[in-house]
């Protein structure tokens, strides 16, 4: 059985591969969530959050980023 490395643990595999293609597609439709967001805070000039290393930072209209 392959091991998975996780970033705090690692864990066996599970033997279903449908259950890795059902967690794929849940992802990629959150992930076209999340872009379609962002992409309507940007036309309403709604700044993007977002944590990263246990700090919050948000991107202003011209790209910068505030910690």
């Amino acid at each position: 059985m392959k091991i998975v490395k996780r970033i705090l643990k690692e864990v066996d595999r599970l033997e279903k591969e449908e259950l890795y293609m059902k967690l794929r597609d849940i992802l990629r439709i959150g992930n076209i969530g999340v872009e379609k967001a962002k992409e309507e805070n940007l036309k309403y000039g709604i700044p993007e959050f977002f944590g990263k290393n246990g700090n919050i930072y948000y991107q202003n209209e011209n790209g910068e980023l505030t910690k």
